[in-house]
């Protein structure tokens, strides 16, 4: 009768960690889903008024783009997190200038350790031309 008593006792310790693991591994599939699968991909292009390094603990770059459709119109906001270092300092280097950035946007994901916004920022493109009007373009000189 001892020798069952002890097997029982075993496996609630065996279970638990079988619990552990089952709930470990479901988490970690969950983040690699949402992390590589995408919602949406877009465009978006405007001119960057900010960009911070920003989080307690889960440092992400945040920035702030400014689109404007047409001359005299009220600008629209692009909010936006970057996860690489490289493509951050791609736009603090052009900086001022009219870009273009490719985006990514998620959904899913838990916390905001990842990023503040949705919109993850993959890559950018220094525009040198300015829009006026559909058609009708201002070019930059050539450097």
């Amino acid at each position: 009768m001892r020798m069952g008593k002890g097997k029982q006792a075993g496996a609630v310790p065996v279970a638990a960690l079988l619990v552990i693991v089952l709930v470990a591994t479901l988490a970690t599939a969950w983040f690699w889903l949402f992390l590589t699968w995408n919602y949406s991909t877009g465009e978006r292009a405007g001119w960057v008024q900010k960009l911070s390094k920003k989080g307690w603990i889960c440092k992400t770059w945040e920035g702030e783009m400014a689109m404007v459709t047409m001359p005299g119109t009220a600008q629209e906001k692009f909010m936006f997190t970057v996860r690489s270092d490289d493509v951050a300092a791609q736009i603090n280097k052009v900086m001022g200038k009219r870009i273009s950035v490719h985006y990514e946007e998620k959904v899913g994901l838990p916390t905001t350790c990842f990023g503040e916004t949705r919109h993850y920022v993959v890559s950018v493109v220094a525009i040198d031309e300015i829009p006026l009007a559909p058609g009708i373009v201002v070019p930059t000189p050539p450097r």
